[in-house]
């Protein structure tokens, strides 16, 4: 029987944990340095969900640096899907959902890619990918589940799923394989310099991502004391021992949203949206070479975006914590 490729033995899993250097250091660096952490062919995983928490600043430095044939998987996938496939970054993505979000409809861009047979789109449950990243985080190569039995999904997953009988009850359940990313991107709210992450509003599925992965790429709003974070201990999610990078990002999900920090960047998104959507191929070249080829720096790539956006959309962000 052919092994799935993604999901790794539990000695191959402790050979890579006890590999890893997981000592209290500084690990902050630049955007491009973060880049070179992962590898051409790599699975990577893009923490947050949809519009919300999106490490797009980590992305933007994966397009510049030219990584190519990554499968990327997420819990749901927004406009960066788009910007995987049209960089030629990822032709594989794995999500339960595919949409720049429900105002704009189903992805155009995803469509002509993979209806054209130039990219692969595996979809799986909402809820079975983060019961992979959890099977991952635990070490375990599968998880026994209900959920997908059944469904269409699960038909379409073909061999990739499996069934047994509970040795306990008799009852039938699937087998859902574990994701064991090479590499994870998360972006938070605040971290120290040795990687405490610390996350406010919905945490996603990135506490097990991050569990699961091979390497964390952190990108963070700001970089804020030890000292600081030991004060608050019960909001730091993510431990520094999971952590390899550090990446201090203002505004890093823009134009998606950091809850408390920043709103999405509406009017930015409805001119992408109509950008894409009489002719996709087109489109999507135009944005990457606007907003990806031509910064040269993340600040550049702000700059585009504009200071009345970014002031307005801070002021919905904070509104959250102050109404």
């Amino acid at each position: 029987m052919d092994q799935n490729p993604l999901v790794k033995s539990y000695l191959d899993l402790r050979a890579e944990t006890e590999a890893r250097d997981r000592g209290l250091r500084e690990k902050v660096m630049s955007l491009s340095e973060a880049a070179s952490l992962v590898h051409d062919g790599e699975h990577l995983a893009v923490g947050g969900c949809t519009m919300s928490r999106t490490p797009m600043a980590m992305i933007w430095a994966l397009v510049r640096a030219g990584r190519k044939d990554l499968t990327v998987s997420r819990s749901i996938v927004s406009s960066e899907g788009d910007i995987f496939y049209g960089s030629g970054v990822s032709p594989h993505i794995i999500t339960s959902w595919f949409s720049q979000g429900i105002v704009w409809g189903v992805s155009k861009v995803m469509r002509h890619y993979t209806e054209n047979r130039l990219a692969r789109f595996d979809e799986w449950s909402h809820m079975s990918i983060g019961l992979r990243y959890r099977a991952g985080a635990m070490g375990v190569p599968f998880m026994p589940v209900r959920s997908m039995i059944g469904s269409d999904v699960a038909k379409r997953r073909g061999d990739e799923v499996k069934t047994m009988e509970c040795p306990f009850t008799g009852e039938t359940v699937m087998l859902l394989p574990a994701l064991n990313p090479d590499v994870a991107i998360i972006h938070v709210q605040r971290a120290d310099c040795y990687g405490n992450a610390q996350l406010d509003g919905l945490q996603f599925m990135d506490i097990d991502m991050a569990m699961a992965a091979k390497r964390v790429i952190l990108t963070t709003e700001r970089i804020i004391t030890n000292e600081r974070i030991r004060r608050t201990p019960d909001q730091t999610r993510i431990p520094f021992f999971t952590v390899d990078a550090v990446v201090e990002a203002p505004f890093g999900c823009a134009p998606h949203e950091c809850y408390g920090v920043y709103e999405p960047f509406f009017d930015h998104l409805d001119a992408y949206a109509k950008r894409v959507a009489s002719d996709p191929v087109a489109g999507i070249k135009s944005y990457l070479d606007e907003y990806f080829h031509e910064p040269e720096e993340w600040t550049d790539y702000l700059a585009k975006l504009g200071v009345k956006d970014m002031l307005d959309a801070s002021r919905r962000g904070r509104s959250i914590y102050n109404d």
